[in-house]
């Protein structure tokens, strides 16, 4: 028996709200590891495992589709226009001498880490984070899922300290739950997510 088609809607809420609590901790414990140490991965993988176990526990998730097709290539889309912006976006931050090194503090981890490790730890915790936020989560919101997602979204991420990671992660979250809204499921939130996440990994460091 899958124990996810029988959670009450009660029960999915607390499921919920305890993963969002646990996820907070681990994030802000795992951007306070220095960069280079050994403990930066298996900590920001425990923190994907948490995210797509509570995903998971709290019921169904479904891909979604627009029309008869799964999104895949407008999401790949949407990713890398978004990316595109925020490097844009970058251009003028980098002016900026507080909010440079608030991206600094982030594109550190980048610097010491090992390219190939980073690059899995980017793509498994942007599909994670959207399986809780824009699949958990959203399934218990009952109205304006869109913004209160985003907004959880850049609240858990506060978490960290840093302030340009929650803007980021603020209009990222408003652009795949709408893609959410659209599209009815995962899929298409999870793609430009990853496309955006892996962009940024590559293109950031070369501005900063």
């Amino acid at each position: 028996m899958d124990i996810r088609k029988q959670a009450s809607p009660r029960r999915r809420l607390r499921v919920t709200v305890a993963t969002a609590a646990v996820g907070a901790v681990l994030l802000a414990i795992s951007l306070r590891i220095e960069p280079g140490s050994g403990w930066f991965y298996p900590s920001t993988l425990a923190l994907a495992m948490v995210w797509a176990v509570g995903a998971w526990l709290s019921g169904p998730l479904h891909l979604g589709r627009v029309g008869s097709e799964r999104p895949v290539l407008p999401a790949l889309i949407v990713g890398a226009t978004l990316a595109s912006v925020f490097v844009v976006g970058g251009l003028v931050v980098r002016e900026i001498g507080f909010l440079a090194d608030r991206v600094a503090d982030v594109l550190a981890y980048a610097a010491a880490g090992s390219g190939l490790l980073l690059l899995v730890v980017t793509v498994v915790n942007g599909v994670a984070e959207e399986m809780f936020f824009r699949g958990a989560l959203y399934d218990v919101v009952p109205h304006h899922r869109v913004l209160i997602t985003a907004v959880a979204y850049a609240m858990v991420t506060l978490v960290t300290g840093n302030l340009m990671l929650a803007f980021a992660a603020l209009l990222l979250g408003l652009v795949v739950g709408r893609q959410r809204e659209v599209s009815g499921g995962l899929l298409a939130p999870a793609i430009t997510h990853v496309t955006w996440s892996v962009a940024m990994l590559y293109a950031l460091p070369a501005l900063f």
